[in-house]
């Protein structure tokens, strides 16, 4: 019944194969897990109702810790990213992930603190849907230019600050695109690019800002 629900679940979410390089037979493999998916169907109504017996018995090997990784990890890749939910709770296989995330779902209403887990868990999807939408605008905006390190100009409005020189935002802009906007520790390898930028030798002030200012700025 779980691996039935898996392929289900991924088939709704377009979830696509990844091609596994260390395998000899990457190809053949990929195409057959896709097809499982591709023909996979919603649980019956006898399976359903096998399934909700055995929700009942729980999952009694999971603790608070558990839980509180659970949500932490909603917050940060959004509900539907299953994968990366699973990677980040320890000590949990995907199946067991996968099997406790659909219960949660089914069942959270029952939780009497929903509202505040519901809470955190928007606060997170709303800050993935605003880097989405920034590095949408980012990408369009880099595209106009042939030379973007050169060429770029920034609309400041009246919101431009004091510290900064077109200069150091066209770089600080163009290199963020540059390294990915939604990486991980991007604006700490952000500031050693500008530490090791030749044009920034002798610029101390944008040399000795903080991950944090970086982050600001742009």
């Amino acid at each position: 019944l779980l691996e039935k629900e898996i392929l289900y679940y991924r088939k709704t979410i377009g979830y696509k194969v990844p091609r596994n390089p260390d395998l000899p037979n990457a190809a053949q493999v990929q195409k057959e897990e896709q097809r499982k998916i591709d023909e996979s169907a919603p649980l019956s109504a006898e399976e359903a109702e096998e399934k909700e017996r055995l929700l009942t018995q729980g999952f009694t090997n999971w603790n608070k810790r558990d839980f509180n990784q659970f949500i932490k990890a909603n917050e940060k890749y959004g509900r539907d990213d299953i994968d990366d939910i699973a990677r980040e709770v320890e000590g949990k296989s995907p199946e067991e992930v996968i099997e406790y995330s659909a219960v949660f779902w089914e069942r959270c209403n029952e939780l009497q603190d929903i509202e505040r887990i519901m809470a955190q868990i928007e606060r997170g999807e709303a800050r993935i849907q605003r880097r989405i939408s920034i590095k949408k605008a980012l990408d369009v905006k880099i595209a106009r230019y042939k030379a973007p390190f050169h060429q770029l100009r920034i609309q400041y409005g009246t919101n431009k600050g004091k510290n900064y020189t077109e200069e150091e935002d066209r770089f600080l802009i163009c290199m963020l695109h540059k390294m990915g906007f939604d990486k991980e520790n991007v604006y700490e390898e952000l500031r050693q690019c500008v530490r090791n930028a030749p044009q920034f030798r002798f610029d101390w002030f944008i040399k000795s800002r903080t991950a944090m200012v970086s982050k600001r700025v742009c």
